[in-house]
């Protein structure tokens, strides 16, 4: 797995996501846990994560929807 994006923006989180499975691009977000723990208040980034081989075509779709990385 590799780092596509990282936001504390949960909204730009689950609009990348739903447009990387509109592509039928598998993506995993990590650190919701630790989100929750410092209680939703946006200190912790959550990362948004897919396989290497998929890397490629998933930052075009970020770029193609004028989405920062956020790395």
């Amino acid at each position: 797995m590799k780092e596509l994006l990282r936001s504390n923006d949960i909204t730009i989180i689950a609009f990348a996501t739903a447009l990387l499975r509109g592509e039928d691009i598998d993506c995993f977000e990590q650190d919701v846990n630790m989100s929750v723990l410092e209680g939703g208040i946006g200190i912790f980034p959550r990362r948004l994560m897919v396989r290497e081989d998929d890397w490629d075509a998933a930052s075009q779709v970020l770029r193609d929807n004028d989405i920062p990385s956020g790395t």
